[in-house]
């Protein structure tokens, strides 16, 4: 189980389709070419040069401290700690041991001022509490003690993301690993040939771009979120986001989304109550969360009318993104073949505080942008809907926003339709690929964990016959 975790966490992605089940949501495209701006990235450092760098700082630094230039010996631990030289798991454990000495010594030349002025340099470069109390050779309640002396709100966190980070960085560098390989590997599991869309000029993997920009929290986005799908949980003065699924898509979506803001932690477990398919045995769900200090989230509970407001204050983008989040969430885009109209779904329970969200929603929509929505129904679910025209305004609207990659993709799908890019023919055999089996097994359900292995770092690397081997391992959990 443990194995299964740490390949899980350390792959970025996932997702998961709501709504109305047989028809999902759809991702969206950005004009930037994703392989191209991996290829163009700075290359990483090699692990020798690493070490080399780290030996020369450190032999400056001792004589900082001999010359008892105190600040000079601080600059160059910044530095130090800045080139991962801290990390033993990077470095090897001599390296990071003196840069630790370094720590000690500087301490101990210390007064509390210069102290809490050490504390505050090592906790913005983002070093763990735990290696800090280590470096000083204090014990934990003496330094928190310190901490409050200081004013210094220090956050642990957990040592495993810097090993994964580590783990990634090497399969990047020798096995050619990016987050665009997860997501073809992604596709190629549920049964998407990506080369086949690649031909028209329509990117299956653009729902990667732009994932950067939702490290801030306060991005509309994430109210749009958490009014769908997002699970925001207070508790013990930190605030949990939570993503949970069974399913292919949002396993990969979910974590990715996440670690936009932190390395996000895995829980594996199987789904409680009845299967939601009869040809389901028992589906495990993956669920993905986050802790946070808690006035890291800026979003308050809100009444109807409290919502209304704040979306009114949006601009035209920022209200496009709170919708895209909705979409992400709790959304579906859709073409009905039979009858030949477009179809973009947000969905909410019956009687719950999230049907508010509907109300407020159709009625800002139609008044900033002039697109309207009927009401809908859906078995258990309430919807708002958007049919052709209306649907297809909304989708250009939100396109650059939307990350799921089923939702994105088939937006992608619906406006090269409707711009003439591709014909009716393309469009039929392109969209086919990203539809459910209705009333039968499917792999985009119900497969979040063998999606997840088969996405992974480690995984990617081992060739079809060793994945396959891991994906009967996880198979057995």
């Amino acid at each position: 189980m443990h194995r299964t975790r740490c390949l899980t966490t350390s792959a970025m992605g996932g997702f998961k389709i709501n709504g109305p089940s047989t028809k999902d949501k759809g991702p969206m495209s950005q004009e930037n070419n994703l392989e191209t701006r991996d290829e163009t990235s700075l290359p990483r450092p090699t692990r020798a040069g690493r070490i080399e760098t780290c030996m020369e700082l450190i032999v400056q630094a001792m004589r900082c401290l001999e010359n008892n230039d105190k600040q000079c010996a601080m600059r160059l631990i910044g530095e130090l700690v800045k080139a991962n030289c801290h990390n033993g798991y990077a470095v090897g454990k001599k390296i990071a041991d003196g840069v630790k000495e370094l720590v000690h010594r500087l301490w101990l030349r210390n007064n509390d001022e210069e102290r809490c002025e050490l504390l505050r340099m090592l906790k913005s470069l983002d070093v763990s509490r735990t290696w800090a109390t280590r470096a000083v050779h204090r014990t934990i309640h003496y330094l928190d003690e310190l901490l409050a002396r200081c004013g210094i709100d220090w956050e642990n966190r957990t040592t495993r993301n810097s090993v994964i980070e580590n783990i990634e960085g090497l399969l990047r560098e020798r096995f050619g690993w990016s987050e665009v390989k997860m997501c073809e590997e992604m596709w190629r599991f549920i049964g998407v040939n990506v080369n086949e869309f690649r031909k028209y000029d329509i990117e299956p993997c653009s729902w990667l771009s732009g994932l950067e920009l939702l490290s801030d929290l306060r991005c509309p986005y994430w109210l749009g979120m958490a009014k769908s799908d997002l699970v925001v949980w207070k508790h013990d003065n930190k605030i949990r986001l939570r993503l949970s699924t069974t399913n292919a898509i949002d396993a990969i979506f979910f974590p990715t989304l996440l670690g936009a803001v932190k390395k996000p932690s895995l829980n594996i477990e199987f789904e409680r109550g009845a299967p939601s398919a009869k040809y389901v045995r028992k589906a495990i769900a993956l669920g993905y969360y986050v802790d946070l200090s808690i006035d890291k989230w800026p979003w308050p509970e809100l009444s109807a009318d409290e919502l209304e407001k704040v979306l009114n204050s949006f601009s035209d983008e920022e209200l496009a993104k709170y919708v895209a989040g909705e979409i992400d969430g709790d959304g579906t885009v859709w073409y009905d073949h039979e009858n030949g109209y477009v179809a973009v779904f947000i969905s909410a329970c019956k009687k719950c505080p999230k049907r508010m969200v509907l109300d407020v929603l159709k009625e800002v929509i139609a008044k900033r942008f002039g697109i309207v929505g009927g009401d809908g129904s859906l078995r258990t679910n309430d919807a708002l809907v958007f049919y052709n025209r209306n649907a297809v305004r909304l989708l250009r609207l939100i396109r650059p926003f939307v990350h799921h990659p089923l939702r994105r993709l088939r937006i992608e799908l619906i406006l090269a339709l409707y711009d003439g890019r591709i014909s009716p023919e393309v469009f039929e055999k392109l969209y086919k690929m990203t539809e459910y089996e209705r009333g039968a097994p499917d792999v985009k359900r119900n497969n979040a964990l063998e999606a997840t292995i088969r996405a992974a770092p480690q995984t990617h690397t081992h060739g079809d016959k060793d994945r396959n081997k891991v994906l009967g391992a996880g198979a057995g959990i």
